[in-house]
């Protein structure tokens, strides 16, 4: 199949400087990303991600976490507007969740898909729309990165070392060149990466 369309495949990630996604002990355990998440770098870089999308593409446990509580920072006292923006595109932007459990989307404008990841990204890369950007979901991602579908990588690295725990980039991905678009260091030493894939 021609892609007929410019939509890019965008994937989103925070990693510790040694190279980890999640601790060891406790995958779930996000406590350390919040320190650098809430920084001017950080919260800069997610906003030019999601401006250019129109699809979320998640996995289920990302996506019950992130639309557990992201609207709720809808009209919170005190929230960042970077942060609200955020909040209210990801309730109202079209919603791909991948799950083979899920029968049916507890939320709105979200649509179910239980396909191999990449046959998801083809099936959407040949409709209209801007960005497909993948939210944080590794699982998602590595089947991606796997099969060469990422168009654009953006990382931010927080300066801690988890010792252990999953990691992004696997041995044995395909090969190839990617190119550096845009670099931010801010507060606490975080550092926000984009590269594009070279094709």
């Amino acid at each position: 199949m021609t892609e007929q369309t410019g939509r890019r495949v965008v994937t989103n990630m925070s990693l510790s400087l040694d190279g980890h996604y999640a601790r060891p002990d406790d995958p779930q355990d996000m406590g350390w990303v919040m320190p650098y998440a809430v920084t001017d770098v950080a919260r800069d870089h997610l906003t030019s991600l999601w401006e250019p999308a129109t699809t979320a593409l998640l996995g289920r446990v990302n996506a019950e976490g992130f639309l557990g509580f992201w609207p709720t920072v809808i009209g919170m006292e005190g929230a960042d507007p970077r942060d609200e923006g955020f909040a209210k595109w990801l309730v109202d932007t079209a919603k791909v969740v991948l799950s083979s459990t899920l029968g049916e989307a507890p939320w709105e404008r979200t649509t179910i898909v239980d396909k191999p990841t990449a046959e998801v990204v083809a099936d959407l890369k040949a409709t209209e729309g801007g960005d497909i950007l993948v939210l944080s979901s590794a699982s998602v991602i590595k089947a991606l990165l796997a099969a060469d579908k990422v168009d654009r990588l953006a990382i931010t690295i927080f300066p801690i070392f988890l010792g252990g725990g999953p990691r992004l980039f696997d041995d044995g991905l395909p090969a190839g060149q990617w190119a550096l678009v845009s670099q931010a260091a801010g507060d606490h030493g975080t550092l926000a990466l984009v590269y594009d894939r070279v094709r």
